[in-house]
């Protein structure tokens, strides 16, 4: 079973939140707010926070651009995720995954069936990898982004966590590249 091994450090990660909305600013986001207040209590660096409308190319442009910064190591967008016209986040970020984390999907979903029942089919929640970036493409709820940050997240960015997690295998995500990030 997983558990965190204390004779491990923590190492803290380069985390950038982007909210997907065409009536959020910041003042009134509460899922980048809560996803933010939950990386910081974790002890990972908010390295970037923003929000765009909801446009395919801005999301792609922006997630993309993170994905190029070296203090960047895991991208994370909450918002248009359902299946109204307006809802391109998966749409716009799944084309540009280099490998896609169906796992990540399937533990979201059964988690939120868990706390929403059934309408959690209502939702595209997706994980992949971009330019050896983690991005998690998040609904754009707060109880949304709680669930997925406490039942996955979380325990994933801890390099303490056990059996395994993602911290100890970023150096390795771009090694079919033959560089280092």
């Amino acid at each position: 079973m997983s558990r965190i091994d204390e004779r491990r450090a923590f190492i803290p990660l380069g985390i950038a939140v982007l909210t997907v909305s065409d009536t959020r600013s910041l003042a009134d986001d509460k899922s980048g707010q809560t996803l933010a207040d939950r990386i910081a209590e974790a002890g990972h660096a908010l390295v970037e926070r923003d929000i765009v409308t909801d446009d395919a190319a801005l999301i792609r442009g922006k997630v993309l651009g993170w994905s190029r910064d070296e203090r960047i190591d895991v991208v994370i967008t909450t918002g248009g995720t359902g299946f109204t016209g307006r809802d391109v986040t998966p749409d716009a970020l799944e084309p540009i995954f280099e490998k896609r984390m169906d796992g990540f999907s399937a533990v979201f979903h059964r988690i939120s069936y868990d706390k929403i029942g059934v309408s959690t089919i209502q939702s595209r929640a997706t994980g992949g990898l971009v330019n050896a970036t983690f991005v998690f493409v998040l609904p754009g709820s707060p109880g949304a982004c709680k669930d997925a940050w406490d039942g996955i997240l979380k325990a994933q960015l801890d390099y303490r966590h056990m059996p395994c997690n993602f911290v100890e295998i970023i150096p390795r995500l771009d090694e079919h590249l033959k560089r280092g990030k």
